[in-house]
């Protein structure tokens, strides 16, 4: 129980900081069969049992050809707990993975991006909400830092590209040491992906990362998340945010000293 009122108390702040639900809202869990899309899914099932907004929960799932496990399990679950669940196999995801079966993420993502839009559409639902956790948010962000040269993470509310759906990540304050003791409790049947047994990715490495600092700084994806939330674009390096013509000189002075030892 106490587990439980961690989890609704972070999805909660998550849901009312970001303006992710609405009245009226239908909201479509987008389940993967794995620990953190269950527990996304059984705490928007409960937070609509005690939000102040109505709104209603459905889920679906994307069968793209690589879970490592039959899916009816899940399934039968679903069905006892009395979730409205869809279940769509996706006939050009399973010919991409036959004709190139080395294709990348990007490709897989796209496929499954087009998939995604066509069963909400169906469903009747304008909220799509997937169960990226704070450790996806502090790995994207690390990750565009040191490889792509940008600073940016996932955001935790945004739009498909007509404004059709709202997407929501409600899970962004909810790190995975919880969605695993959570999923745990709820006797659900995990269904993993093969995508998860990749190796030498740099996904990988990244919480190779982590869990070496989080030994001596366990609260750092605590941290992290923080600083996403805190930004002083005046001590960064993109001239759009500085004051190169000295209009607001202590805005640059502090860094001075830095500069000139």
């Amino acid at each position: 129980m106490e587990l439980e009122k961690i989890l609704l108390r972070k999805v909660g702040e998550a849901v009312g900081r970001f303006k992710m639900i609405r009245d009226g809202d239908r909201v479509a869990v987008a389940l993967s069969g794995g620990k953190d899309s269950l527990t996304l899914l059984e705490a928007l099932l409960l937070l609509a049992k005690k939000a102040p907004v109505e709104f209603s929960v459905c889920a679906f799932t994307v069968e793209q050809g690589k879970f490592l496990r039959p899916i009816e399990p899940l399934g039968e679950y679903l069905k006892q707990r009395g979730v409205d669940w869809t279940y769509h196999t996706d006939r050009p995801s399973l010919r991409l993975l036959k004709e190139q079966p080395d294709h990348g993420c990007d490709l897989c993502s796209r496929y499954r991006r087009r998939a995604v839009y066509e069963i909400v559409r169906g469903l009747g639902a304008n909220v799509i909400a997937f169960g990226h956790t704070a450790d996806d948010f502090c790995e994207s962000f690390l990750r565009n830092a040191m490889f792509t040269g940008r600073v940016s993470a996932l955001p935790p509310i945004t739009y498909s590209r007509d404004k059709e759906f709202r997407l929501i990540r409600p899970l962004v304050f909810v790190t995975e040491d919880i969605t695993t003791r959570f999923a745990e409790t709820l006797g659900a049947p995990i269904i993993p992906c093969g995508c998860s047994q990749r190796t030498g990715t740099v996904r990988k490495s990244i919480r190779g990362l982590f869990s070496e600092i989080e030994k001596d700084y366990p609260h750092l994806k605590e941290t992290l998340l923080s600083a996403m939330g805190h930004l002083e674009p005046s001590r960064l390096l993109d001239p759009r945010y500085l004051d190169l013509e000295g209009h607001k000189s202590d805005a640059i002075e502090p860094l001075l000293p830095i500069l000139t030892e």
